[in-house]
This record gives structure tokens, C-alpha cells and sequence, in this order.
């Protein structure tokens, strides 16, 4: 490699698959309405301003955002630090609004109506192991299915899972989640056993697909898998499975938690949250009916 294949190819790794996909796609939008590259102040704002009743303010937000690291990248001016631009988001934003569709966190007692109704078959095996190592995890679904059958420990307590990477953890520094032995009909430790004996391979993904029959597939379950698996096994539990999806679970698991009464910090360990005010929303919403005004005069 040269130099300069070598500096590009550190470049490429410094950003994940699904990140390198969505700048990809932003581009190519960005170019079929008309863009160019390097691309003006006034060109940009006007394709903020052509899209904001088709688009999402988060989605035209991303797409700034990846205007504003290519053109960086490329050392062009950027016209996404103008003003002009920056004045066209803040009037989507104040129009619009910037409220976005959050996934319904799946509580503990739906969790376990759910789980209820699994059969014995090898995808209801899996389906289970899914569900409670994702939900006890706090896992987004990436990182679940990211797992490898290297990835666990037995301890005494149950399991430690090894997560080698995730969203927030690019350069691979690597973190634990324990996950313990149940208390519950629903033990997660118990849920992965029965799994693992069905699987019975000592390497590779934890998490594949199976067929209809039954049969097991040695390729990886993709990320956006586990939200199907999700909605399909709400609608046949007859829960609504509408706003559901893959990060049903790590939603379910922080807002049972808080409701519980388990400290932010210790939520934060097992999910991985950054900072109390990353959970702050699961902190509002597991309150919305703890002592709640209207509740103490109706």
C-alpha cells in the first residue's frame, strides 16, 4: 500500500458499515436532487428548504451533517458552518418541529405475556433467547446480533457477555454486561442454554436465522430481523405491535428499571448510556403516573 492507500484505508475504518451505508445514501439523494460536490451555501439551503415537507428535521439534520464531514474531509469550504444554513435548519426545526417517533419500550409484563406464548420449536427457542438476552442486556439490535458464541462467560451469577463494539464504542475498547440467573419463569441464562443446545457449534454467531422448517442457517441474523421478530410475536400474543421495534427492548429494560426504582447509574451500566441525561427520557416517562397530580384529585 502507499502512504496515501494507507491513510485512507484507517480513514474508511475510523467509521462503521451502517454509518459508511447512511452517508452513501445521503449523497446519493443529495446528487439526484440536483447537488454537486463541493457545493454551494445557497445550494444546500435550497435543498433543505425543497425537502422540509417530505423529510424529517432529523433526517435533514443528518443529511447536513454529512455534507458538513465530506466537504471537511476534503478540506473545502464548508457551507454548512454558514449562517444561511444554519438559519434555514432553525426555521424547519421551529416550523416542523423536532419531536421524533420513539419506539414503544416493551415493559416487563408485556415481556412476559409474550413470552407465555412461545412454543418449543427451534425458532421459539431462539425467539426467546433473543428477546430476554436483548432485553436484559439493554442491547441495541446490533449489538445483539453482533454476538459471538466467543463473546460469552459463565460465572457464578449467570452470564458476562463480552461486547466487542457497538454504536458508541467504534475504536473497539470493548464492554462487560452481566447478565444474571432469573428469578422469574423467564430466566435469560436458562433462555440461552436451551438456544445454544439447539445451535450445538462451538463458534461463530449466537443469533441465525431458521427457516420454516426448522432449519438452522450458519450466516449471522440481520440487525433489522429483530424487530420483525418483535411485532410478529406481539401480534400473535394480541398485542397491538405497532410502534414497536428492535429498540423495543433496551427501551423496555431502562424504563422497568427506572420504574423499579433501580439507580440511573446502575441502568447506565447495563445499557451503556453515556450520561443521565441520555436516560432522561425513560426517566420521564417511567414517572409520567408516579405521583402524578391529576391522580391525587380524580
Amino acid at each position: 500500500m502507499t502512504t496515501d492507500e494507507v491513510v485512507e484505508h484507517f480513514i474508511r475504518e475510523s467509521l462503521s458499515e451502517n454509518t459508511r451505508k447512511a452517508y452513501r445514501a445521503d449523497l446519493a439523494h443529495f446528487a439526484a436532487c440536483g447537488g454537486s460536490l463541493p457545493a454551494s451555501v445557497d445550494l444546500v439551503a435550497r435543498y433543505l428548504a425543497d425537502h422540509a415537507d417530505t423529510l424529517a428535521p432529523s433526517s435533514l439534520a443528518r443529511r447536513v451533517a454529512t455534507l458538513s464531514k465530506v466537504h471537511d474531509a476534503n478540506t473545502w469550504p464548508n457551507p454548512c458552518r454558514s449562517e444561511i444554513v444554519r438559519a434555514t435548519m432553525r426555521g424547519i426545526k421551529r416550523v416542523k418541529g423536532t419531536a421524533q417517533d420513539q419506539a414503544h419500550p416493551l415493559m416487563r409484563q408485556d415481556l412476559f405475556i409474550l413470552l407465555d406464548t412461545l412454543g418449543n420449536d427451534p425458532r421459539a427457542k431462539r425467539d426467546r433467547a433473543i428477546l430476554l438476552i436483548g432485553w436484559a442486556g439493554g442491547f441495541r439490535s446490533s449489538e445483539l446480533v453482533g454476538l459471538d458464541l466467543a463473546d460469552i462467560e459463565e460465572v457464578r451469577e449467570g452470564l458476562v457477555l463480552h461486547l466487542r463494539r457497538s454504536k458508541t464504542d467504534q475504536i473497539g475498547q470493548g464492554r462487560k454486561i452481566g447478565i444474571p440467573i432469573g428469578r422469574t419463569r423467564h430466566c435469560p441464562v436458562s433462555a440461552l442454554s436451551v438456544w445454544l443446545g439447539v445451535l450445538s457449534v462451538d463458534n461463530g454467531p449466537i443469533f441465525r436465522p431458521v427457516d420454516r422448517h426448522g432449519n438452522l442457517q450458519p450466516n449471522r441474523l440481520r440487525s433489522d430481523a429483530i424487530s420483525t421478530i418483535l411485532r410478529n410475536r406481539l401480534a400473535k400474543a394480541g398485542i397491538a405491535s405497532e410502534g414497536y421495534s428492535g429498540h423495543s427492548l433496551r427501551a423496555g429494560l431502562a424504563t422497568s428499571a427506572i420504574k423499579a426504582g433501580v439507580p440511573t447509574y446502575k441502568v447506565r451500566a447495563q445499557t451503556g448510556h453515556a450520561s443521565d441525561l441520555m436516560l432522561s427520557r425513560y426517566v420521564r416517562d417511567a414517572g409520567l403516573f408516579d405521583g402524578n397530580a391529576a391522580g391525587a384529585l380524580l
